[in-house]
């Protein structure tokens, strides 16, 4: 497979050029935690089923905040897991090291689900990390992958700061993602809102003895909620058709079985962003 001239396509033509051969692949880099875990699981295998090459990398710390991410560029830390299309590997890296392997597309981080309520949690280290990778690659689009609100019955020891009450979470997170990608005029990737949609159906709804999106109050379901945020980054930044996706989550951390019915209602929500 031969790369192609690269493109950035941010919700205007999906991601892919064929041409006597040529196949573009898109770069794509998450700077996160397990959130961004969640989301780049499927990522690849998703878009590779709609005929679009792309290359995923996560750089992963669990429960990494948008202040841990900046010192540790201040330092050049060694500190992250790398995470390539998926797979976890057990090499370490730091950002500056990773923003020079690929000629990344798109850069996306995000702020830790605990912090992102509170928007003094985001500056200055927003703009000093955004300011940092459009030095370092000017030509990568950024991004801000919104981050969703715990599960109703979440044991999350910061759930309470949001008086565990999912709405608050989610509505002071929103508010926040939405003032950081206007402020900077970056895109963002609506997860929180996606996950939000999901839960109002009766077969999401935990109130109501709905199957959660959560496997565990916090972080996605290995199965629907993994599958939901692959779609959604697939479908704005690729604007990839993903009522036509295919791909059947597979996990080795769970035994349970794909229900259909489930798997139709998530991509449903996502097709309609």
């Amino acid at each position: 497979m031969l790369k192609a001239e690269r493109l950035i396509c941010l919700k205007t033509t999906a991601c892919l050029y064929v041409d006597e051969g040529y196949v573009m692949t898109t770069y794509i880099l998450a700077i996160g935690n397990s959130f961004s875990r969640d989301a780049t699981a499927y990522l690849h295998d998703v878009c590779e089923n709609m005929g679009l090459s792309v290359h995923v990398v996560n750089l992963y710390i669990g429960g990494c905040s948008l202040e841990h991410h900046w010192s540790n560029i201040e330092k050049d830390a060694v500190a992250y897991q790398y995470q390539e299309n998926g797979i976890v590997t057990d090499r370490y890296v730091s950002v500056s090291e990773v923003l020079h392997l690929k000629p990344w597309d798109f850069i996306v981080t995000q702020q830790a689900s605990h912090d992102s309520g509170w928007f003094d949690t985001y500056e200055p280290f927003t703009g000093l990390i955004f300011d940092y990778l459009k030095k370092e690659v000017p030509n990568a689009q950024i991004c801000m992958q919104q981050t969703w609100a715990y599960e109703v019955d979440s044991n999350h020891g910061n759930f309470m700061r949001y008086n565990r009450d999912q709405q608050e979470m989610y509505r002071r997170s929103k508010e926040n993602y939405t003032r950081i990608a206007k402020d900077y005029g970056v895109p963002l990737i609506p997860c929180g809102d996606i996950v939000q949609n999901i839960r109002k159906h009766p077969e999401f709804d935990v109130s109501k003895g709905g199957k959660s999106i959560c496997r565990d109050g916090f972080h996605m379901h290995y199965l629907y909620g993994r599958y939901a945020l692959a779609c959604t980054w697939a479908k704005v930044l690729l604007n990839a058709s993903v009522k036509d996706c295919t791909y059947i989550p597979k996990c080795c951390e769970t035994e349970e079985a794909v229900d259909f019915n489930l798997l139709s209602l998530v991509q449903g929500e996502v097709a309609v962003i």
